[in-house]
């Protein structure tokens, strides 16, 4: 195929859901598949394939590094938005966990196609799990020929002490329930992306497709979709335009359909440059608006992370022994060349644990008021029973993404307990700084603006501290915060942790939202169920930015839901003429 500029289809991001969608497109060995990636090929970012190794990619130009806007409730703070810029994205550099909310949450989407057990079930598609022999896993949640490779996480030794916390504390162990989704009060363990120390990535979809019927385009930004006129009159996706480091500019023509994957950061960055967008805003940065759709770029949602961090007593308990320790970062790096075994082999994260907080929160006037104006059966956040407010987990060991500094020295050790806030209320944007494609889009994530939101999450970080201390697991093992300047091990009030959070908490790097689906009567919504854009034929968009609301879980295994269940209804649409259906159906999604 190298050396044509036309495709039957053209995928725009070579990411998790891109190089799922490119390989499931091409098992039609008739259909020809271009893959568009702005970062390097996967073989040029080795730390990809290291299951610990994000700090050689995070920060680095694998990265995009976005940065936010200034966030008004944390302090002011630019936050550092990382994405995997290279072949399977940001499934070579997240933290490898396979946490997939409750069926709960799709349904919540409220979009035919999309409930919880059609989600779930695509989920289990996707992975080939490898059990272990202590791991007690539920059979009926996994699957066993997808091309994800997954298994469980073995524990360091302050991870079974958590573990023991968490149960102390009133949190059921349900060892497999990031898998089936059956809970929102417990605590288990969280199955990886990762077989035998080595990462499993979205890049081991394609095999030995590339070169056959999938040809991989690296090192090009996508600037924006080329619309044309049909002959009935209406606006059709014709072409993608892209550039490469240099400015060089090349057009490549679909035959079928043009799929945007690029991300929710990504995705409505092209459709705005591509004149799809909200009108006064593209008229603001002098783009002729081709569609006036005003969801696109809006609706930006992320989940929050606190991490707290604590000393403990006994030695080796956690593994700063194996990374940070005079020498130690020299013979873990040996040991996982010559083994792939060792600290690098995995993601150092621990157990988890998902709780509610309606107990502890019903003491508060704002939670009350927020509760008593609903007319449902839902709660302040709008959530159910079955979903949980917040996630807890720990670090095995000390973690620089958050801050780098404090390293523990010979002779200390720590960990982390972290809470993970669902279910926000608050919503940012993406927006244009320009027509550059080069450039970054503007990101503006709008954290904890409603109060509630910080509410919830303050609350959460005080029961995480709660565990950690009052644990029967960790209680008689931690010698207070670490570093001690951050005092949190004594915090009470959750004012106390409302001022942590300004200044210490952290995006999850889960976004997603920013290309909206929804049913025709959803004037928000950008894509219809089948992931169309509204108004304009052969053009739909398959990955997190279609989110109506982000899961009480981890992104990663929806993501690839998403991918394949796109690849599905393209493949079903094309073979009844539905790529090319009556405009007046288009219309009709898009509410006209």
């Amino acid at each position: 195929m190298r050396g044509t500029n036309t495709y039957d289809y053209i995928v725009c991001g070579g990411g998790t859901a891109g190089c799922v969608l490119a390989s499931r497109l091409a098992e039609d060995a008739n259909c020809s598949v271009l893959l568009i990636e702005a970062g390097k090929p996967k073989t040029e970012v080795p730390a990809s394939a290291i299951p610990a190794g994000v700090s050689q990619i995070l920060g680095t130009d694998a990265d995009w590094n976005i940065q936010s806007e200034p966030c008004e409730e944390l302090n002011g703070r630019r936050l550092h938005l990382g994405r995997g810029k290279f072949l399977g994205g940001s499934s070579g550099c997240n933290g490898t966990l396979c946490i997939r909310g409750t069926p709960q949450d799709y349904d919540d989407w409220g979009v035919e196609g999309w409930s919880g057990a059609e989600v779930f079930g695509h989920m289990k598609k996707v992975e080939s799990f490898q059990n272990k022999p202590w791991f007690e896993a539920d059979a009926t949640a996994h699957g066993t020929d997808g091309p994800l490779l997954t298994e469980p996480h073995d524990l360091a030794p302050i991870s079974s002490l958590v573990l023991e916390s968490f149960q102390s504390k009133g949190l059921p162990l349900t060892p497999d329930m990031f898998s089936t989704g059956e809970t929102a009060r417990g605590c288990g363990h969280a199955v990886r992306s990762v077989r035998k120390g080595v990462r499993s990535t979205a890049v081991d979809y394609l095999g030995d497709r590339v070169g056959d019927n999938v040809e991989v385009r690296t090192n090009l930004y996508v600037d924006k979709v080329v619309l044309e006129k049909t002959a009935e009159g209406d606006w059709h996706a014709a072409s993608v335009r892209v550039q490469d480091a240099d400015g060089a500019v090349t057009d490549f023509t679909a035959r079928k359909e043009i799929v945007l994957t690029a991300g929710a950061y990504g995705s409505p960055a092209i459709l705005l440059r591509s004149g799809i967008g909200p009108k006064c805003e593209l008229e603001e940065l002098g783009i002729e608006t081709t569609l006036d759709l005003p969801g696109v770029g809006k609706n930006l949602q992320d989940h929050m992370v606190m991490l707290s961090f604590y000393e403990v007593t006994k030695p080796d308990i956690t593994n700063d022994h194996l990374i940070w320790h005079t020498g130690a970062r020299e013979k873990t790096i040996e040991e996982y060349k010559t083994s792939r075994t060792g600290f690098f082999s995995q993601f150092p994260f621990g157990v988890f644990a998902f709780a509610r907080l309606d107990d502890r929160l019903a003491d508060n006037d704002l939670w009350r008021a927020a509760g008593t104006e609903r007319t449902d059966d839902r709660d302040a956040l709008g959530t159910l029973a079955s979903q949980a407010h917040v996630e807890f987990w720990n670090t095995e060991c000390y973690s620089p993404k958050y801050m780098f500094k404090d390293f523990p020295p010979d002779g200390k050790y720590a960990f982390a307990m972290a809470t993970t806030f669902f279910s926000p209320r608050s919503r940012g944007e993406v927006t244009l700084t320009g027509m550059d494609p080069r450039v970054n889009p503007k990101v503006q994530h709008n954290f904890l603006s409603d109060p509630l939101d910080m509410l919830v999450f303050s609350e959460g970080c005080r029961m995480a501290n709660e565990i950690a201390l009052e644990g029967k697991g960790t209680k008689d093992v931690i010698a207070g915060s670490w570093p001690v300047a951050h005092g949190h091990d004594r915090f009470t009030q959750r004012e106390q942790w409302q001022e942590a959070i300004r200044q210490r908490a952290d995006t999850c790097y889960h976004p997603g939202g920013s290309c909206k689906m929804g049913n025709a009567d959803d004037e928000t919504a950008v894509v219809d169920a089948r992931l169309r854009v509204r108004g304009i034929r052969g053009l739909r968009v398959a990955d997190a930015s279609i989110m109506p609301t982000l899961p009480t879980g981890h992104p990663q295994m929806p993501v690839f839901a998403i991918a394949e269940k796109a690849a599905e209804m393209i493949e079903s649409d094309s073979s009844t003429g539905g790529s090319r259906r009556a405009v007046g159906d288009l219309m009709h999604s898009a509410g006209v």
